[in-house]
């Protein structure tokens, strides 16, 4: 009897995990936890080292969904986390637009990282514990820095910057970055929590290639610039980038005691969540702790994160074939491929002025109108032209997230990566006949309230008091994803809760 092909045993493992099976639900999001497939492995009864594992061995992996719905998974030893997140993706029929990621989350020191997409899941797991969890969402800031290299690292922060007076363009910025010949600098004043103490001391600190560094010496900048030229021993190494992970922290001020909202910690990487072995650190505001985590990445990573961003589909893993053979990968619609059109006449044309395109939406709106009266004038409206569906319609997009509370709003802006035009809509707390647009854009979280206008029986939605008027909240969204109008920024990327 033939033997059965590395190939096919790989395929039939897939397999198993695509028929997965429900089980109950206790959890609020996407929950992985590792389980052992039977009690007779090798690695039963002591700490799971991933050398040890075998080429093509599976594990179970418990999944909760935001709605609360539990699965189980057999995932594959060697799938990354790009690969998990495909397999989930597949599963809950998502937009496959690698945006999708892990998160490594300790609920109860409130901590979570997102796993980079190369890592092996089972390997980052042996080193977790029972207390910690995988999460499954979002996070469009994951490669962003790619894409806008001087928002996340401001020239004060990057020590070669101020030396070059301005003059190293952004490409060259990130290539020093992943180049592991050059050694790029970042420095700059964080809090740090003293050991066994709620007090926290403000240091002076360097991050290198080599590690975290603070100095020792001296109160102003250029006193420990100095230090630095002259005296080097007056810098301690605080950790060591291949042997920690960053985190960010949840909650800091209440849980931590910390003097702002904007906590990281280093977590090593081999060790248990033990409150001893963290680094708590405090940036001054967000703009700072994105650069600090951000950097810590691209020195840990280097080149692997820039092959993360550049070729997920290109990758040559089992997954990647049989997601490629069942369901085609989707790509998600470029931004400068949308434009705004006018078919008034017997052929399309693009509108290019903005303008003329808020114009032409007016224009729409009110046809829309006289159309519906004609119909109600008729007594024969169809079914999508009726008041009450127009009233309905939008909470069957994934942007609108109905009675959830400001703060609760901005946790998942944040949560999702504080780009530039993530947005969701949801009800206003104050005027129940409103809404509200939660919108992100320089990292700040913004909200515009929708107030509804009544006209000659017909009810209109407008954010600008009225000056551009829809019929209901999808037209709304749709027309301020081709322009920016009264907005900061254009609507971009819909914050969205999957479920299974």
């Amino acid at each position: 009897m033939p033997s059965c092909s590395p190939d096919c045993c790989l395929f039939q493992a897939v397999e198993r995990a695509v028929e997965d099976f429900e089980c109950g639900a206790d959890g609020s999001s996407f929950e992985l936890c590792y389980s052992a497939l039977s009690s007779t492995s090798p690695l039963a009864g002591g700490p799971l080292l991933f050398p040890a594992l075998e080429a093509h061995s599976s594990r179970t992996v418990k999944v909760w969904s935001e709605d609360g719905a539990g699965k189980v998974l057999e995932i594959l030893a060697e799938m990354t986390a790009r690969d998990v997140c495909q397999l989930l993706v597949y599963k809950s029929h998502c937009l496959d637009d690698n945006c999708w990621t892990l998160v490594e989350h300790y609920p109860l020191l409130g901590l979570e990282r997102c796993v980079e997409d190369h890592e092996l899941v089972v390997q980052v797991q042996a080193s977790m514990g029972s207390e910690g969890k995988f999460l499954f969402r979002k996070n469009f800031a994951k490669y962003e820095f790619f894409r806008n290299p001087l928002n996340f690292f401001p020239e004060q922060m990057v020590a070669w910057c101020q030396e070059s007076n301005g003059s190293i363009p952004p490409s060259q910025l990130l290539q020093n970055f992943v180049n592991s010949s050059s050694c790029p600098e970042i420095q700059g004043y964080l809090y740090m929590k003293e050991t066994g103490r709620r007090s926290w001391k403000k240091l002076y600190m360097f991050l290198r290639r080599s590690g975290l560094y603070y100095s020792t010496k001296g109160t102003s900048k250029v006193a420990m610039l100095l230090l630095v030229v002259v005296e080097p021993r007056h810098l301690q190494l605080l950790a060591d980038l291949e042997e920690n992970n960053v985190f960010t922290v949840v909650a800091a001020r209440k849980a931590h005691n910390a003097p702002t909202d904007y906590q990281f910690s280093l977590k090593p990487s081999k060790a248990r969540s033990e409150c001893k072995e963290l680094k708590m650190l405090c940036a001054e505001d967000e703009q700072s702790r994105t650069c600090w985590t951000t950097a810590f990445r691209l020195l840990k990573h280097g080149i692997s994160l820039y092959h993360n961003y550049k070729g997920p589909q290109s990758r040559k893993s089992p997954l990647s074939h049989f997601s490629a053979s069942m369901h085609p990968p989707q790509r998600s619609v470029s931004e400068n491929s949308l434009v705004a059109m006018d078919f008034s006449g017997r052929t399309g044309r693009v509108i290019n002025n903005p303008a003329e395109a808020q114009s032409a939406a007016m224009e729409e709106g009110q046809s829309w109108r006289k159309r519906s009266q004609r119909l109600n004038v008729l007594g024969s409206p169809g079914p999508l032209h009726t008041p009450s569906l127009s009233a309905v319609i939008h909470r069957t997009q994934l942007w609108f997230h109905g009675r959830i509370v400001r703060e609760e709003a901005q946790r998942m802006i944040v949560q999702q990566g504080q780009v530039d035009g993530l947005f969701l809509l949801r009800d206003s707390q104050s005027n129940p006949k409103a809404f509200v647009l939660t919108l992100c854009h320089h990292q700040k979280t913004k909200h515009f309230q929708i107030l509804p206008y009544e006209e000659e029986g017909q009810v209109f939605f407008s954010l600008d008091d009225g000056a551009t008027k829809f019929t209901d909240l999808i037209h709304l969204v749709d027309f301020y994803e081709l322009n920016r109008g009264v907005l900061p920024c254009r609507l971009k990327h819909p914050c969205t809760a999957v479920a299974l």
